[in-house]
């Protein structure tokens, strides 16, 4: 099968060979990418950290310097790559994927990249999914740039890239797939649905080869109890779909306050407030699972737990509003953890040791607040279950995750962290229906190839409608050494022997191009066509009319 027979079934949107074998190669090369940025991260923090994540074995002083060091770090990447393309968050990603087909420009990658790297070097209190997310959007969509693919399977791959991403980083493939459907792509396609799955999956096997079999969460033992306590677990959720409400409102603030200042002064004042933090409660620096499990896995301390917590939300909404490139599901997660082990203490006054839930509530805590931070109640339900390596939890989270996600958008009217970031920059993240489904197909996939081109004076136009036959005729022209294309229409006149001949100017489409371009053109006129090129507007492949665009509408019921 040569490229051009390719790019024809990719355009197409069904499940194929040629697809999931696109989603392969797209997957290593984004769990690649990934690969290597965690890599990068580990080596930067043992340039001065005498192990991962250790910044309590720092001095107060360095434990100062170092976010704000890692601030100046990021501010020059962003001067040498551009400030315009200093774009961040998954917000930014999602309406790529909507209205870009998941196109991320190079530079955006390469601060995303470096950048997210000193930030989580650096103990910024921000997440690797949020840069992961990124170059995996990033790689996969490059590959299907760089081999011209159709702008449909484009996305398909875009959000290949990014469930390799997150499997890569988390090790849970299931979870990451379910992310990309619900809170990405927002929608579930059979075709883009096993694609998605088999990238996942490389990136899985490829994280495991490099960082080890074990789960990221397979250290919290999540041990059952009494079902009275399952009553109890409502009340844990209402609680946590509160808190999150307050988690979103406060960092929409921060993000609203800060706005006027440039980006300078917000990643120094970021820097600073992460600097001063550290250098009095090092426990808040980062977010890693690790050292929040620390916290009350020895020598359980209720009152340094609660400490650390206030800490890590400052420092989240601080460095997440001020614009420090990272993801918001890891501090999210370790905020969960601390927010369930307190939560579960009331319970002290009815059992005898209420230790023993605390791996447990602090797994379900992880689950409720994401559920009701990012509107992912599924992908949170599905994530701490892969993430913990304990599917026993999947009905005790389920009654935390249900409640806390309800008193978040019913009692409460929060929305999604990343649709109010949406709003707030004013990125369109949604589509009509009709755009929707036109999307999902390339022009390849239903273009007139069976077309006669004239190339003659007009008036020598009337042999070629009799040579013509059934076939569309376009007549080819050129005006001020810029080629032209016109379809050509006829009728017999009322004494049936004139014949009156229209010629249609015809817009140029991209062969990569998919149906909704074609419809926002011809939509207007109802009528007339447009033409599909090559490598240049000269080389016409095809044609699609009003007529085949308004037949394959009618098929779907538009």
């Amino acid at each position: 099968m040569n490229l051009n027979a390719f790019r024809k079934e990719l355009a197409t949107p069904r499940t194929s060979i040629q697809l999931c074998a696109t989603a392969i190669v797209a997957g290593v090369c984004s769990a690649a990418l990934i690969i290597l940025f965690r890599l990068s991260i580990e080596w930067l923090q043992l340039l001065f950290l005498p192990e991962l994540n250790n910044f309590a074995a720092l001095e107060p002083n360095t434990r100062l310097f170092v976010p704000m060091v890692g601030a100046i770090l990021i501010v020059l990447i962003a001067y040498l790559t551009g400030f315009k393309h200093y774009r961040m968050g998954i917000p930014f990603v999602i309406h790529r994927v909507k209205h870009y087909f998941g196109h991320i420009p190079f530079r955006t990658a390469i601060n995303q990249f470096l950048g997210g790297a000193l930030a989580l070097a650096s103990g910024f209190s921000v997440g690797r999914e949020g840069p992961s997310v990124h170059l995996g959007a990033f790689g996969s969509s490059f590959i299907g740039q760089w081999l011209k693919l159709p702008d449909n399977s484009i996305r398909i791959l875009s959000g290949c890239g990014i469930a390799a991403a997150i499997s890569a980083t988390f090790n849970t493939p299931f979870a990451a797939v379910i992310f990309v459907m619900e809170v990405v792509i927002r929608e579930y396609k059979i075709h883009i649905f096993i694609p998605i799955m088999l990238a996942a999956a490389c990136g899985s096997v490829m994280t495991r080869a490099i960082f080890g079999e074990a789960q990221e969460l397979a250290f919290i033992q999540f041990n059952d109890f009494d079902h009275w306590i399952y009553l109890y677990l409502v009340i844990f959720g209402i609680a946590l779909g509160a808190l999150a409400t307050f988690f979103n409102n406060s960092l929409m603030t921060v993000i609203r306050s800060f706005h006027r200042f440039d980006m300078v002064r917000r990643l120094l004042i970021a820097g600073a407030v992460t600097g001063i933090v550290g250098f009095i409660l090092p426990e808040a620096l980062g977010a890693h699972f690790n050292s929040a499990h620390d916290l009350f896995a020895e020598n359980y301390d209720i009152q340094l737990l609660v400490w650390v917590l206030c800490a890590k939300f400052l420092l989240t909404i601080v460095a997440l509003g001020l614009g420090v490139p990272g993801g918001i599901m890891g501090p999210v997660y370790v905020i969960g953890m601390l927010s369930g082990v307190l939560l579960a203490s009331p319970l002290g006054f009815f059992i005898a040791d209420a230790s023993e839930l605390h791996g447990s509530f602090s797994l379900l805590g992880m689950a409720g607040l994401m559920a009701a931070v990012v509107h992912a109640p599924l992908a949170a339900l599905s994530a701490v279950m892969e993430l913990s390596y304990s599917p026993e939890l999947i009905l005790p989270a389920i009654l935390v995750i249900v409640p806390a996600y309800v008193t978040s958008t019913q009692f409460l009217g929060n929305r999604s962290i990343f649709i109010r970031q949406l709003d707030y920059q004013k990125l369109p993240y949604t589509i009509s229906s009709v755009m929707e489904y036109l999307q999902r197909t390339g022009v390849l996939a239903i273009m007139d190839i069976e077309f006669t081109l004239a190339k003659q004076n007009k008036e020598q136009l009337i042999s070629e409608l009799a040579n013509a036959e059934k076939k569309a005729l376009v007549y080819k022209s050129s005006v001020d050494n810029q080629t032209e294309y016109a379809l050509v229409s006829y009728d017999n006149g009322q004494d049936g022997d004139a014949i009156r001949m229209t010629l249609t100017p015809m817009s140029a489409v991209r062969f990569q191009a998919t149906l909704a371009e074609v419809y926002a053109i011809l939509s207007t006129s109802r009528g007339g066509a447009v033409y599909i090129f090559s490598n240049t507007t000269d080389d016409i492949i095809g044609i699609i009319s009003w007529e085949t665009l308004s037949h394959y509408l009618h098929k779907a019921n538009y």
